[in-house]
């Protein structure tokens, strides 16, 4: 089973052994290494896997992913 977990102001954690990464033409990622983190904020040179660039750019993300949400970035 995989699980994802969404990081504060940072990248989605992927953890699990049955896990595979396509991109929407069907291209498969090799993820050797376990857990692995998908880029969240799009300004990875590593895309779809996290670099760290989030941290340099003040990466700022909603607390709740509930569109009706009054929370305020963390």
């Amino acid at each position: 089973m995989a699980t994802i977990k969404v990081l504060q102001n940072g990248p989605y954690l992927v953890q699990g052994d049955d896990v595979t990464a396509v991109d929407w033409n069907g291209k498969t990622y090799a993820t050797p290494k376990r857990p692995f983190a998908l880029c969240r904020c799009g300004a990875s040179i590593n895309k779809p896997f996290c670099d760290g660039t989030h941290t340099k750019m003040g990466f700022k993300a909603a607390e709740e992913a509930v569109p009706e949400s009054k929370d305020k970035p963390a």
